[in-house]
């Protein structure tokens, strides 16, 4: 489930984009499950067709989705590991990391968030 916070300086269509790659992480959207269309998402989500068009368009050059003309969009197999894309979410993993522990967090409670990233 998809749900946008009108009030967050992220745009609509990121919002969109972020809440279905999370479902594809997590497994709730498997390999070749359809997604639903962008007239279906747009209604639900009381949103513009386009915003939604837009989101699946970025999914697709990120590689999560493929589209199958007159069809729709399907979730894709997982992506070919891509070592840039992993070392600038390392990176961006020890940036956060560091806030918190500037701001007070204890080193604990920051592995446990990413262990029980792991449980899912």
């Amino acid at each position: 489930m998809i749900f946008l916070d009108y009030k967050n300086d992220k745009p609509l269509h990121e919002q969109i984009r972020l809440g279905i790659k999370n479902l594809i992480m997590t497994g709730s959207l498997s390999k070749d499950e359809q997604l639903p269309s962008v007239r279906e998402l747009s209604i639900s989500l009381t949103v513009n067709p386009n915003t939604v068009q837009r989101a699946y368009k970025d999914l697709e050059k990120e590689g999560f989705v493929y589209s199958v003309q007159g069809r729709g969009c399907f979730v894709s197999q997982l992506p070919e590991r891509d070592e840039a894309r992993i070392r600038e979410l390392k990176s961006q993993l020890e940036s956060a990391a560091r806030e918190l522990i500037f701001l007070g967090e204890d080193k604990a409670s920051i592995k446990s968030i990413i262990d029980s990233l792991g449980k899912e």
